[in-house]
């Protein structure tokens, strides 16, 4: 008998952090909306990170908690995020090793107030953190909490 495909189409990666999304979601829960948990969540992802990628993410969050502290250090499938006061992901971001893609990703939830007429970007390619690449995050960090 020929095995079946269960695995809906997901790579290996794609499963893994749909696992890890469950276990982050028992581990919240029994957190309940503690700050501390969730920073120290985040940062031990941070730690778990491919250089290249730890430093994009310290940058992330550098900028995040000097900007707008209120948001909620957060995983979202295992990746470094920040959550509103109600705990709705805000934004993360999506290291380049973890898909095995050529760029990491920071991305912004429909949380984010970066509306701009009918069409606006949501994701932004990054590969490498420079002071113009800092500046340009402060910015949508701070619209998308505005």
């Amino acid at each position: 008998m020929a095995k079946t495909d269960t695995s809906g189409g997901l790579s290996q990666e794609e499963r893994d952090a749909v696992k890890q999304r469950a276990k982050e979601l028992r581990e919240q829960e029994k957190a309940g909306k503690n700050r501390a948990a969730g920073e120290e969540a985040v940062l031990e992802a941070i730690a778990q990170l491919e250089p290249d990628d730890k430093v994009l993410a310290e940058g992330l969050y550098r900028v995040v908690t000097e900007v707008a502290p209120d948001l909620v250090p957060k995983t979202y499938y295992g990746m470094p995020g920040f959550a509103n006061a109600e705990g709705k992901m805000m934004l993360f971001i999506q290291p380049a090793h973890k898909f095995k893609t050529r760029y990491a990703t920071i991305g912004f939830e429909d949380k984010a107030a970066l509306d701009d007429g009918d069409l606006w970007p949501v994701a932004f390619a990054i590969r490498d953190w420079t002071p113009s690449v800092e500046q340009r995050i402060t910015e949508l960090v701070r619209t998308a909490v505005s």
